[in-house]
């Protein structure tokens, strides 16, 4: 079943999305999508701010995190007609 995330106001779509707690109590997600040719530099851009307000719509939450971990199985999309498998770990950041 799909869920959204929207990082940094941009919503995205997931085929895969898990909340976990830390034992400090801070957030992890891990998440999975999609990310077509037409959507790559989009997604790109998005990624190297490496900081983002989260939100998760379907359960009202919302939170700052940062990038722990990402990775795709395509590095080049510019190519037309292609999907790529994105990955997709943030935890969020300890207020001080």
């Amino acid at each position: 079943m799909s869920e959204i995330i929207q990082l940094n106001g941009r919503q995205i779509e997931t085929e895969r999305l898990e909340l976990q707690h830390l034992k400090d109590g801070r957030r992890q997600i891990f998440c999975d999508f999609k990310v077509t040719s037409d959507a790559y530099h989009d997604i790109a851009v998005l990624l190297y701010e490496m900081n983002f307000r989260v939100n998760l719509p379907a359960n009202g939450q919302e939170f700052d995190a940062a990038i722990s971990n990402y990775f795709t199985d395509t590095t080049n999309l510019y190519e037309g007609n292609k999907v790529a498998d994105y990955h997709l770990e943030l935890t969020e950041i300890a207020s001080a």
